[in-house]
């Protein structure tokens, strides 16, 4: 008998009952949540596939981490393990332990952006964007044009176009770029990949320029993971060996760790610059604490650094996509709208061609996400016209893409919840004519994804 997916590298030590819920309560339920997702209670949801971020199941090891918590408020010996475990995977001089990414991402964009700068990157994150912008900087996309159609299939449509930076450099000058943000792997795109040969090429425009490249690993060992399934001369190599190589092409990094680090907190921020170090190190006592704890308990950094050392195990990483890409697939046979090809951690309704009679103003995505959850409990998040926000001038960015994601958290849910949600969806399409969008009735100025509250239209 053929094998239809590939099992767990796992095994199941513990359980956690979850919400079985009603049509009416589900109802009741999302309009007290303002037809926000972000707003459910999670005693209201019964698959949650809001994100990936700190919903991930740690391992006994990680547990077992976690009672070796040394609680000092300077020099605990879980930040040695942290730094040491970075140090070794990515190969930066420095380490900073941070909350959670976006409070690397907001020491980096202070000590590195003067107003007026401009900040490229390949296609824009939320929190990424905002600590940009709130410094002064202005965002650039540089991604392949590609990367805006969902139906176009290529193996690394993260990459950078080398041209777009190039224009980019000339037409304001190198000292006004401070640095390049490199994500890997694009979220917003739908998880996608960039190749190792675009990394290097991003790398030497830069050095030639004089502008340091700044990833954003979060999800990097899921890049990793895809060069080494799709980029010629990367098959045999390790994921270890793939990750040095990557973080050899950039100055340091931002990386939330409650991603690939397996963990339900904590981020850091990474550099080789020793005034760059010096500069963090000054703004991580006024916002996350000192420089050797960063805002997380010693027992957090542990299980941050044994997550670290697991997440490259081939076998846990590569099971992980082939999770994802199992659901995408059965989405794709039944002909709902997704983003191709399959990305790393969610599968992205194309939420234009889900709803194609919703204009973006009415916003298609956020209401996919509401009546996804009304049919099945499945929540899920929007990737659109709302999480893009408004410009200077205070009108909305329109992306091109018009997204609902469903993202997979890291050993925890089964292929049979996946059928669940695969199901509710298939469902949900038979019936899509008759969704009718939604308006404002909340807005945050800033992230106003996060917040927001809505009301049906009709």
């Amino acid at each position: 008998m053929e094998k239809k997916y590939m099992a767990e590298p796992y095994k199941i030590k513990m359980v956690e009952p979850i919400a079985v819920t009603t049509r009416a309560q589900r109802e009741e339920a999302i309009k007290r949540a303002g037809y926000n997702t972000f707003l459910l209670d999670s005693d209201d949801v019964y698959i949650d596939l809001l994100t990936d971020s700190g919903t991930n199941a740690m391992s006994d090891n990680q547990w077992a981490g976690m009672m070796l918590g040394d609680e000092a408020y300077a020099g605990s010996k879980n930040f040695k393990n942290l730094k040491k475990a970075v140090q070794d995977l990515f190969g930066f001089k420095h380490v900073i332990p941070t909350h959670q990414g976006r409070g690397a991402e907001n020491i980096l964009s202070q000590v590195m952006i003067k107003q007026g700068d401009f900040v490229p990157g390949n296609m824009y994150f939320t929190t990424t964007r905002a600590h940009q912008e709130l410094n002064g900087a202005t965002f650039r996309d540089i991604i392949i044009d590609e990367a805006h159609d969902s139906t176009l299939e290529l193996p690394f449509k993260g990459d950078v176009d080398l041209n777009k930076l190039q224009a980019l450099i000339d037409e304001v000058g190198s000292e006004r770029i401070p640095y390049i943000c490199l994500a890997i792997t694009v979220n917003l795109a739908g998880g996608q990949p960039v190749s190792m040969a675009n990394m290097c090429a991003v790398y030497e425009m830069a050095q030639k320029h004089g502008i340091k490249v700044m990833m954003d690993a979060t999800r990097c060992v899921e890049n990793a993971c895809f060069i080494k399934q799709r980029e010629a001369g990367y098959g045999d190599k390790t994921i270890r060996e793939i990750l040095r190589e990557t973080f050899s092409y950039a100055d340091g990094c931002t990386m939330s760790g409650k991603k690939d680090g397996i963990v339900n907190i904590g981020g850091f921020l990474a550099l080789n610059d020793d005034e760059l170090y010096q500069k963090s190190t000054a703004l991580v006592v006024v916002y996350e604490g000192m420089p050797s704890y960063g805002g997380l308990a010693g027992r957090d950094m542990e299980a941050m650094a044994r997550g670290l050392y697991e997440s490259v195990d081939y076998n846990y990483i590569s099971h992980r996509l082939a999770q994802v890409r199992y659901l995408g697939e059965k989405l794709d046979a039944a002909g709902i709208p997704i983003v191709k090809p399959i990305g790393g951690h969610a599968i992205f309704l194309d939420a234009r061609r889900f709803y194609p009679h919703i204009p973006q103003d009415h916003f298609p995505a956020q209401t996919l996400a509401a009546e996804l959850y009304l049919k099945s409990g499945v929540r899920s998040m929007e990737r659109g016209i709302v999480s893009a926000g408004r410009n200077k001038e205070g009108q909305h960015h329109y992306p091109k893409l018009e997204l609902v994601r469903l993202t997979i958290p890291r050993r925890v849910y089964t292929y049979s919840h996946l059928e669940v949600v695969a199901d509710s969806v298939i469902d949900l399409y038979q019936e899509r004519e008759t969704a009718k969008g939604l308006r404002f009735v909340y807005e945050a100025p800033v992230l106003r994804f996060f917040t927001a509250r809505f009301e049906p239209l009709g």
